[in-house]
């Protein structure tokens, strides 16, 4: 395939081809969020819009014990997922914050969302790395 397209298919580590999910964009991810979270119960609000095709995503979880940051990746097998990028254990809205804003600073394209989550989980169905 060549480079800089973006296709169904891919290689794996032996040179097999591979099936890869097609990409969302950023701004109806965004949406579909929101909805899965107000389906649920909780609140979510966009407080940054990123670029509505092809932004990355933080979302802000603001739990019971303090706030968690999961920034969007991609597995080893090219699938989407989720790190605590602010770390394991939940941080307070200071250092949260200051995460968001460096990562900001480094992609001006992303989107910061952020969810009520007493429980620390996302709304959303993601494996979480």
């Amino acid at each position: 395939m060549p480079a800089g397209k973006r296709g169904l298919a891919g290689r794996g580590g032996d040179g097999s081809l591979t099936a890869m999910e097609a990409r969302v964009k950023a701004g109806i991810w965004v949406s579909m969020a929101l909805r899965l979270a107000n389906i649920s119960g909780r609140s979510g609000a966009v407080l940054r819009k990123g670029d509505p095709d092809s932004g990355g995503i933080l979302c802000v979880l603001r739990g019971r014990e303090g706030l968690v940051v999961l920034t969007q990746v991609r597995d080893a097998e090219g699938r989407l997922a989720w790190m605590r990028g602010s770390g394991t254990a939940p941080v307070d809205e200071q250092t949260a914050d200051a995460y968001v804003e460096r990562q900001v600073r480094r992609d001006p394209d992303l989107w910061v969302v952020e969810f009520d989550a007493p429980d620390l989980l996302p709304p959303f169905e993601g494996k979480l790395l």
